[in-house]
This record gives structure tokens, C-alpha cells and sequence, in this order.
């Protein structure tokens, strides 16, 4: 079953859609391998200006699908084809995002979130880290408040998003906030918005040239340790996990 909902085409824009609400459109390889072919559609398509990302049901993405989890390179891969495109990734976000979904979030070029939007990155409540998704965020978030979320996993709103640098804007109406960014995406030319995106992208692209490595590393023995296995297993099971105070 598929869990993209078919491509929407409208005047250049090309919206692709996470539907898998089952597991709140949680990554896992399924839908990590689907969204990376639709992406490389896209690039390989003269008729998409622009593409938007968004998601059915009340969450946009809630991470990493611990049931069938994706291969960490090919995480790592997604986000940084949605850096690297040659056409502006535009996210609308109306629900909850959470711990890796706020690495696809943060690999966007421009972003919107509504008033039902929330966020956390709730890695260190399970004994992990944001490692992965580190190579977007860090060098979009205000360092002050990454510090603050990346450690105590709190959750924040649309507008908290914003003032951090996480998403563009915050508005209680997300498709009239985007109207004048899609238009304006429509009167650039091919050649100036991948060009103009390559420059802006630059320091995120050279976050994962230098750090990919070492931070799938890092999340590998993260997984595998004593604390994250009570982590995840406490999450499933809906309890505190041995170290809460």
C-alpha cells in the first residue's frame, strides 16, 4: 500500500502528501524509499517549479518508524536530497512533528505551521540523541534554544518554531500564509531558484559532506545500548521509563 497520496500538480507546484496516518506517518523504510523516488521525479521533471510537502491526518511526521525503522544512510540520503533539489521544497505543516520528522522539517527550504502544529524532540526521553537529523537542524535552530530542546525534549508551538528558526512562519491560516510564496516561486526562473537555493543551502549540504559518518555511527550504538532499549521499551509500553525521577 502506498503511503505517499498520489501527486497533486497545480501551475508548477507539485504537492506531495504523507499518507500514512496509521502510524502517523512515521519514517520508516517504506515510506523513506517512496518519498526519496517521488523527490528524484520531481528533479527530473522541467514542469515542477516548486514542490510542497505536507501530510494527511493530525501529524505531519512522528519520526522514525521504530516498527520497521529505515536504514540510517538512507535517512541520511532523504534529507539531504530535499537540501540539494534543484527545486525549492516548500513544508506545510498543520499537526505534530516529532524527533525525526523535525529532520525532514528542518531539510525544507521554507515552511509554514498552523495553530495545531507542535513539535519536540523527544530523542533524550528514550536514551538517544538527535544524531542524524542534527545535519539540518543545527545549522538552521538558534543554538540557545537547540540546547534547550535537544536536552529536555519539551514540547513547543508554531510560534516557538519560528522565533528558533525551525520553521519560516507562523500563521493561524497556513495556505493563505503560503499564497504569496508560491507565487512567488512561480515568477523565478529554473535557472535563478536553483542557483538561489544552492547558496542558501551550502552550509547545510556541508553539515552532512562532513558529519554523516560520524553521526550514523553515533546513532547506531545509541540504538544499541541498555538505555535506549528501556527507553523504547517503556515508550511501547506506555510507562515511565527506570531512570525517571
Amino acid at each position: 500500500m502506498a503511503l505517499l497520496a498520489p501527486p497533486a500538480h497545480d501551475r508548477g507546484i507539485t504537492t506531495l502528501t504523507l499518507d500514512s496516518p496509521a502510524n502517523r506517518n512515521a519514517l520508516s523504510a517504506a515510506l523513506v524509499g517512496e518519498l526519496a523516488d517521488a523527490l528524484d521525479a520531481c528533479a527530473a521533471d522541467p514542469g515542477v517549479r516548486a514542490v510542497v510537502l505536507t501530510h494527511t491526518g493530525n501529524t505531519f511526521c512522528a519520526g522514525a518508524d521504530l516498527t520497521a525503522p529505515p536504514d540510517p544512510h538512507d535517512l541520511v540520503a532523504l534529507m539531504r536530497r530535499v537540501v540539494a533539489l534543484p527545486r525549492p521544497v516548500v513544508a506545510r505543516v498543520t499537526g505534530h512533528v516529532r524527533a525525526g520528522g523535525l529532520g525532514l522539517l528542518a531539510a525544507c527550504d521554507i515552511s509554514a505551521a498552523g495553530p495545531d502544529a507542535s513539535f519536540a524532540l523527544t530523542e533524550s526521553r528514550l536514551g538517544l540523541a538527535p544524531a542524524v537529523i542534527s545535519l539540518p537542524l543545527l545549522p538552521r535552530l538558534d543554538p540557545r534554544a537547540a540546547a534547550r530542546y535537544y536536552l529536555t525534549g519539551e514540547r513547543f508551538d508554531a510560534a516557538e518554531a519560528a522565533r528558533i528558526g525551525l520553521v519560516s512562519v507562523a500563521d493561524d491560516d497556513v495556505d493563505k500564509a503560503l499564497v504569496p510564496v508560491l507565487d512567488g516561486l512561480r515568477r523565478a526562473s529554473p535557472q535563478g531558484l536553483a542557483a538561489s537555493k544552492e547558496l542558501v543551502g551550502a552550509r547545510v549540504l556541508r553539515s552532512f559532506d562532513q558529519h554523516s559518518e560520524d553521526l550514523i555511527a553515533r546513532s547506531a550504538a545509541l540504538f544499541a545500548s541498555d538505555d535506549a532499549r528501556e527507553g523504547m521499551t517503556a515508550f511501547l509500553e506506555r510507562r515511565d521509563p527506570a531512570w525517571r525521577l
